[in-house]
């Protein structure tokens, strides 16, 4: 996609911005503020981003609004693409035709960190592993910075950042696409379908999340996750000395469960983390995230002390299996971070109580099946809302009406499920768990799909949820 950037004046770089959401904005600041002539395009008017040219007011950027046209890459040196932009629009195309350089907020943070980079991706479980190793280095006592994908964009903080320091990166798949570039150290969680409303094939997504370990060089580290086979498979695609997380091998070297105590194994030593009971986070992908942190964590060369520390205190991002409320028996959890059925499964699994799921939003083309199987199973009353509602709703009427194709969980019968609701809003759906709710029940809003049909995001989503599980 064209040269890096790395030690490259700014001064003069004709560079135009895609996007002017958090990345955008942060990185047309960026490159203005280092003497760049930025233009900024986004599909949005003046008006819709009245706030974001605010922002930005003094510095040297010209717009282009409500329109990509092609004229933005007539004399252009580099064309950034926003996370929310897809790769596949016109002028993209047309940018790769005339041999533009091709690059965004991301990979510009990694070609100019003078810091090593822990770049963390996956389909489930980035954010709160990112958060997780955050808190060890920092209890190591390093000087940490966290970002990326979680939080504000890094570049923001870019010219503060000094090469002793730590950076720990999340990465999506939107980000990862067009990058050329690899962290130091580099971690793949898991690749199970997603996004696919977006990348259209599992190949095509499987190969933007290859780009985090790809580009790494022998001096490298890559933590991969032993139990999803396509994270494993990723191993054959870098040049990085390999280390692993598991919560069913016992690893050559990582970290992984044996004998409920969690291990770290590094440099041919094995120490032990801390016995299972004494995680805080619920369900066994949490504790898959905790032994991929350990293992980052520990490869940055983070204490066991501190390591320990963080496992046995920590207690979760906002929005993912946060507990929002107990009242009269009855816990409430925040799960609005699932915007896939894959992770609504785990947040599923958590579980041994009954379960009153509100699951809905809007669908990305991805497969329910399995969802669907499990649900009749574990979930006690089925509220489904948006506009994915109907379809969540058949696909586990579905499940219900067909023969088992697995043993009952935890020994118990198929058929738990007692009934399903539809409504239209998310509102409604917390109306309705309220008046179908028993002592001892969990209520858990984990979607499954996009927040996009009635929300900004996932987290606008998820603080509605919480306003009205408080007011009950």
């Amino acid at each position: 996609m064209g040269a890096a950037l790395q030690g490259l004046d700014l001064a003069g770089k004709r560079i135009v911005v895609l996007g002017l959401a958090r990345q955008g904005k942060a990185l047309a600041h960026y490159l203005a503020q280092h003497g760049a002539r930025v233009t900024g395009s986004d599909l949005c008017d003046g008006e819709e981003l009245a706030d974001t040219i605010e922002e930005l007011d003094g510095l040297s950027i010209h717009y282009v609004l409500g329109e990509h046209p092609f004229s933005l890459l007539d004399e252009a040196d580099m064309l950034c693409v926003s996370g929310g932009v897809s790769v596949n629009i016109p002028i993209v195309a047309e940018a790769r035709r005339r041999g533009i350089l091709i690059s965004n907020e991301a990979q510009i943070f990694l070609e100019r960190c003078p810091a090593p980079v822990i770049g963390i991706t996956g389909s489930a479980g980035k954010t709160t592993t990112t958060a997780l190793t955050g808190e060890m280095c920092r209890a190591a006592g390093f000087r940490t910075w966290v970002g990326g994908n979680i939080g504000n964009p890094l570049i923001a903080d870019l010219d503060e950042i000094r090469p002793n320091d730590w950076v720990v990166m999340e990465l999506s798949s939107f980000q990862l696409e067009v990058m050329t570039i690899s962290p130091h150290i580099a971690a793949v969680m898991n690749i199970t379908p997603n996004h696919l409303d977006r990348h259209k094939t599992m190949e095509v997504y499987i190969a933007a999340k290859r780009n985090i370990v790809a580009h790494q060089r022998a001096e490298d580290l890559a933590v991969l996750g032993y139990d999803d086979a396509n994270a494993r498979s990723l191993a054959l695609d870098t040049a990085a000395h390999l280390l692993w997380f598991s919560d069913g091998a016992e690893v050559e070297e990582g970290a992984f469960r044996a004998n409920g105590e969690l291990t770290l194994r590094l440099g041919g030593e094995d120490r032990t983390i801390c016995h299972v009971s004494e995680v805080k986070l619920l369900g066994r992908h949490n504790l898959l995230n905790v032994l991929a942190a350990s293992a980052l964590a520990g490869a940055a060369g983070a204490s066991l002390e501190a390591i320990r520390q963080v496992v046995t205190t920590f207690t979760g991002v906002e929005h993912r299996l946060e507990l929002v409320r107990e009242l009269d028996g009855v816990r409430w959890y925040d799960d609005s971070i699932a915007t896939a059925p894959e992770r609504s499964l785990a947040a599923l699994r958590s579980f041994e109580n009954p379960i009153v799921l509100l699951a809905g939003g809007r669908d990305k083309d991805l497969p329910w099946d399995e969802f669907a199987g499990e649900a009749v199973q574990r979930v006690r009353y089925l509220v489904t809302f948006g506009e994915a509602g109907p379809m969540i709703a058949q696909v586990v009427r579905k499940a219900l009406s067909a023969p088992p194709s697995s043993p009952p969980v935890g020994g118990k019968e198929r058929g738990r499920l007692e009934s399903i609701t539809q409504v239209g809003t998310l509102e409604e759906a917390v109306e309705v768990a309220a008046r179908m709710i028993q002592p001892g029940d969990v209520v858990l809003l984990s979607p499954g799909g996009t927040s996009f049909d009635a929300f900004r995001d996932f987290a606008e989503r998820g603080d509605r949820f919480k306003e009205l599980v408080q007011q009950l």
